[in-house]
This record gives C-alpha cells, structure tokens and sequence, in this order.
C-alpha cells in the first residue's frame, strides 16, 4: 500500500467517524425521543449509545428519515 493510499483511506475513516459523529449528537438530541417514546427523559443512557450511532450512522439516518416521512 503506498502512502497516497493509505493517506486517502485514512480521510476516508476520519471523514465517515466525523458525519457519525454529527448525526449521533443530533439523533441524541433531537431524534431519539421520536423514535422511542420510552427515551423521554432518560438522559444518563445516551451518551453509552454514541459509539455505536458513530459506528452505524447510515443505518441511524436512514430510520430517522423513513420516521420523518411517515409522519409528515
């Protein structure tokens, strides 16, 4: 592997952790509760659901939009 490759495939795992990162925070704050009505107020939890939002965020997006446009 040469260096432009493995420079290229790093901003590509930097760059996927970082919009994981954003829809996590933002499914956290603002979707959790939508999908789940048994989230309300259980706050202590979400930050141990981080990592794996980070990890699946397509899936997490995904869900959220098909939520959003069944309700709108």
């Amino acid at each position: 592997m040469s260096v432009a490759t493995a420079a290229l495939v790093l901003d590509v795992v930097a760059t996927y952790g970082a919009v994981g990162l954003v829809v996590g925070v933002a499914f956290l704050l603002v979707g959790i509760e939508r999908m789940d009505q048994a989230a309300r107020g259980a706050i202590a939890f979400r930050p141990l659901l981080l990592p794996g939002l980070v990890l699946l965020w397509p899936v997490v997006a995904w869900r959220w939009w098909r939520l959003a446009a069944r309700q709108g």
